[in-house]
Parts: C-alpha cells; sequence; structure tokens
C-alpha cells in the first residue's frame, strides 16, 4: 500500500514537471514571436516599410499628349499621336549576344549598331524611338527579358509641307524647336503628373487609385490667323512662278486687310516638318528672316511723305531726263526715257528718276520719320523668333545719293511683314494697323496709330490702281470684272564688294479689290532669270493668288476677259486673248485644293482618278498609313479623338463617295 502511495506521488510530479517545462517552452516561444514581432514592426518598421515599398511600389510621370495647333477654320494644322519606342535594361538581359540578332531582325537595325548600343555600362538604353506599329509587334512577338515598350508622343502635321517654316517642329522628346511650336512650346507642351503604380510578382504595372494625378494633362491647343485653304493657294502660285522663273528662293504673304490677320504665308523651297532632318536651309521662314532691297514697292511710302508734307500734289510734274540722270557722280536710269510726268505717273510707269527727285525735295530727315513710322527698321512684334528688322540708317549718314537710292528703294532692306504693315497703312485710310498671326491664345497687338491723313493715303492708294488698271506696270496683275491695286518691284542685289550686279529680286504687291480693299498679296522671287522684272515675274502669281481667293470668298464675278498688254519694252505681259474665267467651276476647284495640300508632293489630278467610286477601308491602320492611303484618294480626313490607331470611319468602307465632295472622318484609339 505504501509502495503504491509512492509510485502515485512520483507520478504526479514528473506531470507537473513536464507542464511546467511545456508552458516554459510556450512561454518562451511567445516571448521571442513578440520580441520579433516588436523587432520587426517597431525596431525595423520603417526601413522594412521602405524597402517593399521600393520593390512593389514607384513613383512615376506621365506627360500629356501635346495640344493642337488649328488655322482660322478650324483645320488641324498639328496634332500628337500615340506611337511605341523600344528601350533595354540589359542588367536584366539573360544572353545580350544571342539578343543581338533578334533585336537587329525586330528592328530592321544593323546588328553592330544594336551591339553596341547593349554594350554600353548603363542600366536603361535607348533602342529605337517611335518605331513602326510592325516592329512593335516583332518585339511583342520576340518576348525578351529586359526588352520594354513605352508609348511616346509623336508629332504629326497631316498637311505635309503646308505652312511648314510658319509651324516649325519639334524634337523626339516634344520639344518645340522651330516656328509655333517654339514660340508656345510651354503652352502646348502636355503637363507632368507623379502617380503610383505597384507591381505584381511578374513586374507587371497595376495602377493605383487616382490620387495625385491630374484630370486633364493635355497641353493648351494654339489656333492661328491662317486659312489653310490660301495658304495653299499662295505655295502653289509661288512654287509655280519660282520653278518658271528659274528663281533661287521666293516668298509669298496673304493679310486680311480689315483686321490685319495673315492668311498665308509661304516659303519656297517648302518644309515638311514630318521629316524635319532635310536640309536645314529649308527651316528658314524667309518672311521673318530676309531682309532684301524692296526697289519700287517702297515708292507709294515716298508719295505719301511727300503728298502728307505738302512737297507734291497728285499734278505735280517732274521732269524724267529721258531715262537717265548723272547725280554726284552717279547714273541714275529709267527703263524707259520719258519727258515730264505728273505724280500719279511717276508712280504708274515707276521712274527711279522722278522719284529721286521727289526724295531731295522731301529732304533726308522727313522721309526717315515717315518710313519709321511706318514700321521700318524694327520688328512686327509677331510672336515667332528671328525677325529681321532690316536696315535703315539714320538720316545724318544719308548723302543724295543714298537719299536718292532709297527714293526708289535701294540702299535699304526691310522684310515681307515691314512691307505689308506699310501698304496696309495706305489700305487703312493711313491708320497702322499691327499684324496678327495668333487667334487663341489672344494676341497683344498693341494700339492703333494715326501715320497719314485719309486723304493722303486715299490718293496713294487711286495711283497704286492706275499701276495696274491703266498703263502701268502691274497690268499682269488683273483681274477681270474686279478692281486691282499695286506696285511692282525690280530691285538690283548687291555683291560682296557693295557695288550691285547682275543679280535681281523681282515683286509685286497688291490689293483686291483695290478700291475697297480685302487682301494684301506680296510675292517675292530672289534671282529670276532670264525675265527679272516684277511686273512680269511676281506680277502674274499675285493674281493667281487674288483670283482664287475671292472664289473661295464668293467674291468673284460670273465671269470675264482676260486681254494680253504690252509693257514698255514690247513684252507681252498678259494671259491669252478670251481666256474665260468661270466663276462656278472655280469654285467647284477650290474645295479640293486643301486635299492636295494634304498630299504633300502628291499630284492631285492624279489622285483624283484613283478609286473614284468606293470609299476604302482605313480601320485598323495607323493614322500615319491611313492618311498615306487617303491621299491617294485626293482625300485629306478629318481627325477626332486621340491615339495612333484608326477604330472607325466615317463614311463606311465600301459605300460611295457623297457626290458634291469627299470627306472622311476617323476616329482614334491607344494602340
Amino acid at each position: 500500500m505504501k509502495n503504491d502511495r509512492l509510485n502515485k506521488s512520483s507520478s504526479r510530479d514528473w506531470v507537473r514537471i513536464r507542464m511546467a517545462l511545456l508552458g516554459a517552452c510556450v512561454l518562451l516561444i511567445w516571448g521571442g514571436l513578440w520580441y520579433r514581432a516588436f523587432q520587426v514592426q517597431v525596431v525595423r518598421g520603417p526601413e522594412l516599410t521602405a524597402m517593399a515599398a521600393r520593390q512593389h511600389k514607384a513613383a512615376e510621370f506621365e506627360r500629356g499628349m501635346r495640344g493642337e495647333i488649328f488655322d482660322r477654320q478650324g483645320r488641324l494644322l498639328a496634332k500628337s499621336t500615340g506611337i511605341q519606342s523600344v528601350y533595354v535594361r540589359p542588367l536584366e538581359l539573360e544572353d545580350p549576344e544571342a539578343a543581338v540578332p533578334i533585336l537587329a531582325a525586330a528592328l530592321e537595325m544593323p546588328a553592330g549598331q544594336v551591339r553596341t548600343l547593349l554594350g554600353r555600362p548603363q542600366n536603361f538604353i535607348w533602342l529605337s524611338r517611335q518605331i513602326s506599329d510592325r516592329n512593335a509587334r516583332n518585339i511583342i512577338n520576340a518576348g525578351l527579358r529586359g526588352v520594354y515598350l513605352t508609348e511616346e508622343s509623336a508629332r504629326f502635321y497631316p498637311h505635309g509641307h503646308l505652312a511648314g517654316q510658319v509651324l516649325g517642329f519639334v524634337g523626339l522628346d516634344g520639344e518645340g524647336l522651330e516656328g509655333v511650336e517654339k514660340t508656345y512650346d510651354e503652352m502646348l507642351a502636355g503637363r507632368k503628373a507623379t502617380f503610383v503604380a505597384q507591381r505584381d510578382a511578374s513586374g507587371r504595372r497595376m495602377y493605383l487609385d487616382a490620387q495625385g494625378r491630374e484630370e486633364d494633362l493635355r497641353g493648351r491647343n494654339v489656333t492661328l490667323t491662317l486659312d489653310a485653304q490660301i495658304q495653299f493657294f499662295a505655295e502653289e502660285a509661288l512654287a509655280a512662278t519660282v520653278t518658271s522663273f528659274n528663281g533661287k528662293t521666293g516668298m509669298a504673304l496673304v493679310v486680311h486687310v480689315p483686321s490685319g490677320d495673315i492668311l498665308a504665308m509661304a516659303n519656297y523651297p517648302f518644309f515638311n516638318p514630318n521629316m524635319p532632318r532635310q536640309n536645314a536651309e529649308q527651316w528658314r521662314n524667309r518672311i521673318l528672316s530676309d531682309a532684301l532691297e524692296p526697289g519700287s514697292t517702297l515708292k507709294p511710302m515716298l508719295m505719301a511723305a511727300a503728298l502728307e508734307e505738302r512737297v507734291i500734289t497728285n499734278d505735280t510734274i517732274y521732269y524724267c531726263e529721258e531715262g537717265r540722270w548723272r547725280l554726284t557722280g552717279v547714273n541714275i536710269r529709267d527703263v524707259k526715257g520719258r519727258g515730264w510726268l505728273p505724280a500719279n505717273k511717276i508712280l504708274r510707269y515707276s521712274s527711279n528718276i522722278c522719284s529721286a527727285k521727289i526724295g531731295l525735295d522731301l529732304g533726308a530727315t522727313k522721309y526717315h520719320d515717315y518710313l519709321q513710322k511706318m514700321g521700318f527698321g524694327e520688328r512686327s512684334g509677331l510672336p515667332l523668333l528671328g525677325e529681321n528688322p532690316g536696315l535703315l540708317r539714320p538720316p545724318r549718314s544719308w548723302y543724295p545719293v543714298d537719299l536718292a537710292a532709297v527714293s526708289f528703294g535701294q540702299g535699304m532692306s526691310a522684310n515681307a511683314l515691314q512691307m505689308a504693315r506699310a501698304y496696309l497703312v495706305l489700305a487703312n485710310r493711313g491708320v497702322m494697323r499691327p499684324l496678327r498671326l495668333v487667334r487663341e491664345p489672344e494676341q497683344d497687338v498693341g494700339t492703333l496709330s494715326v501715320v497719314l491723313r485719309e486723304e493722303v493715303a486715299q490718293t496713294v492708294m487711286r495711283m497704286l490702281q492706275e499701276v495696274v488698271e491703266e498703263d502701268g506696270t502691274g497690268t499682269q496683275a488683273r483681274i477681270p470684272g474686279v478692281i486691282g491695286a499695286g506696285k511692282t518691284g525690280t530691285a538690283q542685289k548687291a555683291t560682296a564688294s557693295g557695288t550691285y550686279g547682275d543679280r535681281y529680286v523681282a515683286s509685286f504687291a497688291g490689293f483686291y479689290p483695290g478700291d475697297e480693299p480685302e487682301y494684301f498679296i506680296y510675292v517675292v522671287v530672289d534671282e529670276p532669270h532670264p525675265q527679272h522684272y516684277g511686273g512680269v515675274v511676281a506680277a502674274p502669281a499675285v493674281r493667281d493668288i487674288g483670283l482664287r481667293s475671292l472664289a473661295y470668298a464668293g467674291k468673284l464675278p460670273e465671269g470675264s476677259v482676260f486681254v494680253a498688254q504690252e509693257d514698255d519694252r514690247g513684252q507681252n505681259h498678259g494671259v491669252a486673248q478670251n481666256a474665260r474665267v468661270e466663276r462656278v467651276s472655280l469654285e467647284r476647284n477650290v474645295d479640293t485644293s486643301l486635299e492636295g495640300a494634304a498630299a504633300m508632293e502628291f499630284d492631285l489630278a492624279d489622285a483624283l482618278d484613283l478609286g473614284r467610286d468606293m470609299v476604302p477601308n482605313v480601320t485598323g491602320m495607323s493614322v500615319r498609313r491611313a492618311v498615306e492611303r487617303l491621299r491617294g484618294y485626293g482625300v485629306l480626313p478629318e481627325v477626332e479623338g486621340g491615339g495612333g490607331i484608326v477604330s472607325r470611319q466615317a463614311p463606311e468602307p465600301g459605300q460611295s463617295w457623297p457626290q458634291h465632295e469627299r470627306r472622311l472622318t476617323l476616329w482614334l484609339e491607344v494602340s
């Protein structure tokens, strides 16, 4: 009995010991867990949280699309679309050497170039920027680790070279480099936003909520005063004139007289901003940057100043020395020798000798002051960079022969904008009205200023009408049924030695209608040959631009007759006799002209013979490829939405084109 009690007591003691040991182990483990939790969450908590965030979350940047540029009618001139670029993280590549031929084939790049890029000691390398959709699909299909696609913004100019020098272009990173793109870069550029992205175990990016992201990152739009249709008229006429007369370069400017809005600013040779890496010389907007001696197109300013100072009247006569006059050892000549002429005929026949005599009577100081008041020697104030202010020397440095030369437009220089401002003083009854190129955002154009008495401006305008409508030097600028006004210019170019050689600048400045001016048109051709007279070279181009612009605005008479004219040299100035202009047929054609501009160098006449009956299918294509295809039909599509792929179109594929005109709208989506 006693032994049994001892055994039972000993058994109970071992149970207590085991339970105590178990409890101690549990407490030890529980304490260790709490200690570890305290260490992880409290002691090292901030450090580990930061490490996790770096692995799974990242602050990333997003830039909105660049703003669009429109003409005054809302036609799209510049647009940004999404396009793929490819980059590599070399440290993530499993076998860089094996990846070289795969990437070279996918991107259609030389293998050596790819190998060189992959060999750079960097963890981020651009392999190719703004690649085609086909190359992007090749990269996706290759499935290489460490090779990534990212969407960037590419600038697209749907009308090709139309107003190319005015619009300018952007770089690969989307910054404006020339023209309007550069001037308004800060406004057009999309804004940046920072947001948080989370990645899963496979490294795929998952966006979190929209906290911290702006609703609209797009850049602001810019609307110009240009009219793309009139811009096309100006470019077509300018190109034909420069090539016909073997000119070096050319420029054409069209201004809406009542408002001062620039409707067209054309430069030849053209520049296509879709291909900015072509000849950099073609980037130049010569209307801004080229200051040339204006020649006889400056004579109306001389007449206005002399009339304003009452040095002459409309009937004051001067002796033109039968075409040859020697002043302080320098010979001054006219194209044709004449005797006594009144002031209005001096301008009509463009006598250099009589203009020089008027300038000498007016005096250097007064003439210089009026040229300054009309804007010569200073920039126009347009929001474009690189304007040449021209050269107008102070009057104290003018000798009599210098004053005589400036009186007929030699010995000073001006750009086309300065010439336009001065001519608009005459058309606006003596009031200086600033020029305007941008409608939105609103441009600060300054205040109006009175330069001439109204009767003086109207007198000079009547003289300019005689140049075109009477037997003056500008008869080739006539439009039947419309009063024209204008002035020819033929300026000798100075050589490197400072003397005048055998190269010329031909120009013509004209108004339509001449009695109530709506359009001012100025055309300049540099170094034309064998003909170099402004009335032969530039006046027909001004007429063509004016004719088509009036038809476009519905202001052309129903029909009339051009009559061939002969100038004082016995040369034919006019078009063929009885060449009848039908307004109806002309207006039918002007609507298709802008479509021809969108075709860039494509021949519109040939384009309209292609696919005449059915609307093509461009859905699923990139916007660039769609436009390329549609230009073969003579069609410039209207583009809606953002992105780079055509998701739908109207009219639907396979339908017949509308009878009156071909219009097509494309809706875009992100690739």
